[in-house]
């Protein structure tokens, strides 16, 4: 996107939400912000006063009584340059203000102003969590209004944060990543098409080569690292080290949330960590269209999100992003493996983490193709999702999707509603091995996709970027090249286990064995039996993707995660 193209597309969308405005924009009843005055506090308000400004650290949940306020976007043309307002919406009685980072504790994108003296309503945040805990009601109304205004940033590429690079710099593309699955509101200038992004960079005095750059008001980041960004927007502010635990959930995918929805809403004080975002590669996927309960299908972002926000509802800390290096136990009391051992997560920071019990769902990732060139080219053409930032590469241009199960399925189907043609390359001889039937169905009848079975990717052709793959037909030994401007690799998993070595067992392909599979060899204690998920480290767990055995889907992980809680419980009470 271009400079000029995201002046006022935040505007745009706002205006355009009306599909939005039931969920994203309810005016409260005379009886529900009476069950919200207990809470809180009434103030006059005078024309002019800000009630929370783009930038500031935190902010309190305001209902407007009376009067009127403003939602005001503030954009910097530069360094040095004067502040453009522009008015995105206007607000009345009865209406409240904030979106999801009342919650999540991350900066403020928009400002409030009062543009018609009144009065207020104003709660902290602590106040706003014992309503949403408390009140059903108030609860669905505001989170799933918070849940649409947060849709309604990101579909207006919010100018608050600007990250300025290169769609060729593997530095741009890991933070563009970051951001769009952390959810951040944010704009991309790409430095290749806009004419205006050199203009910009001059205005902070700055070049192309000092970039990528992440602009946040007049703060200005040289290719951050995530932890650096993430301080930058308060997503990353909370302090978890110094603390007992009584569960540390290590992974945020769905098995990890799951785990912390269930023990947080249990009354256990619980703590999730997680490298990237929460969401972990199911967090990636463009839709998933086979989870209970959601007929209609819904992405893999959207389930994240939710699950996120309900996770924080109960009162789970989730911190990101956090790399967990090490799990090592100290036993206390009478020296032994019970109740009274603590579990030390150490981060990549020099941090620990203590906790009573332990749940690892660090899950699995795709491997790499075994093909010369791989690592110069992924980041910028070599891809292991497909989300919006990898869809707008091959845009009207050709794709190439390895792999024959369901993520590689709905990875061409996304993709093909983009590119001009996409090739699924599957080693196997039938594409319903291992796809399910609704995505094989929908593939063949796709006349943007075209599947080569058999075939494997032998040779990547292109200057830094891939323009072309060369597969071969295992049968005939045919080689064909495939013009492209992406290459999307699903091609089994390997769990994220490195960090592991030699704390836990693990099999021979790296997974986390857990109950019966342990057997005499590997299991510490003699008095009982492991439980069902539990390794071979008393009190510590494995649910999702990482556990050998474990079922690759979205929906076993969710049970898994539930299913540790229980005996999490059974571990802290009695040993």
């Amino acid at each position: 996107m271009t400079v000029a193209e995201f002046r006022g597309s935040l505007a745009a969308v706002w205006q355009d939400a009306s599909v939005h405005n039931d969920l994203a924009f309810p005016t409260l009843s005379d009886e529900q912000i009476d069950r919200l005055r207990v809470h809180g506090e009434e103030e006059e308000t005078s024309a002019g006063d800000y009630l929370f400004r783009q930038g500031d650290e935190s902010y309190d949940f305001y209902v407007l009584l009376a009067g009127e306020a403003e939602i005001v976007e503030e954009v910097d043309e530069d360094a040095d340059g004067e502040c453009e307002e522009r008015v995105l919406a206007a607000h009345g009685a009865g209406r409240f203000l904030g979106e999801m980072n009342l919650l999540t504790g991350q900066a403020v994108y928009l400002s409030a102003r009062v543009s018609e003296a009144g009065a207020v309503l104003r709660l902290d945040r602590e106040a706003l969590r014992q309503v949403i805990a408390d009140d059903p009601e108030l609860s669905e109304l505001i989170l799933n209004a918070f849940l649409a205004r947060r849709t309604i940033l990101l579909e207006g590429n919010v100018s608050g944060l600007r990250l300025l690079g290169s769609r060729y710099s593997r530095d741009t593309a890991r933070l563009r990543e970051f951001a769009l699955r952390n959810r951040l509101p944010h704009t991309w200038v790409d430095l290749e098409d806009d004419p205006e992004g050199e203009a910009l960079l001059r205005g902070f005095g700055l070049s192309p080569c000092d970039t990528p750059l992440v602009v946040w008001g007049k703060t200005v980041l040289k290719n951050p690292s995530n932890s650096e960004l993430a301080q930058a927007v308060g997503l990353d502010t909370a302090r978890i080290s110094g603390f007992l635990y009584d569960l540390l959930v290590v992974g945020a995918g769905p098995a990890g949330l799951a785990a912390a929805v269930y023990a947080a809403s249990e009354g256990l004080r619980t703590v999730a960590l997680d490298s990237v975002a929460v969401g972990g590669q199911a967090g990636t996927s463009s839709r998933i269209e086979n989870y209970l309960g959601f007929p209609a299908g819904l992405s893999g972002a959207e389930l994240a999100s939710r699950a996120a926000v309900q996770a924080e509802k109960f009162g789970a800390l989730l911190s990101v992003p956090r790399t967990a290096v090490a799990l090592s136990c100290e036993a206390i009391g009478d020296g032994g493996l019970t109740p009274g051992c603590i579990h030390v997560v150490e981060l990549d920071d020099g941090s620990t983490v203590e906790a009573r019990a332990v749940v690892v769902a660090t899950g699995a990732r795709y491997r790499r193709l075994e093909v010369d060139r791989r690592e110069e080219m992924e980041g910028t053409s070599i891809f292991y999702a497909a989300t919006e930032m990898e869809g707008e590469v091959c845009r009207d241009c050709d794709a190439v999707v390895v792999g024959g199960g369901n993520s590689a399925g709905q990875a061409c189907l996304f993709l093909a509603e983009r590119a001009s043609r996409v090739y699924l390359v599957v080693r196997g001889d039938d594409l319903g091995e291992s796809m399910s039937r609704y995505l094989v169905e929908r593939i063949e009848s796709s006349e943007r996709i075209e599947v080569l079975v058999r075939t494997e990717v032998r040779e990547l052709l292109g200057d830094g970027v891939v323009e072309a793959v060369v597969v071969e037909d295992g049968e005939s030994g045919e080689r064909r090249e495939l013009a492209c401007k992406g290459l999307f690799t699903f091609i089994g998993a390997e769990p994220h286990t490195d960090w592991l070595e030699g704390t836990l067992a693990l099999d021979d392909e790296g997974f986390v064995k857990t109950g019966p599979q342990l057997g005499n060899g590997h299991w510490q204690r003699g008095d009982r039996a492991p439980h069902l998920l539990e390794t071979s480290l008393p009190g510590v767990f494995a649910a999702g993707d990482v556990r050998s055995g474990a079922v690759k889907r979205v929906a076993s992980a969710v049970g898994e995660g539930s299913i540790a809680v229980k005996f999490v419980h059974e571990y802290l009470a009695r040993g």
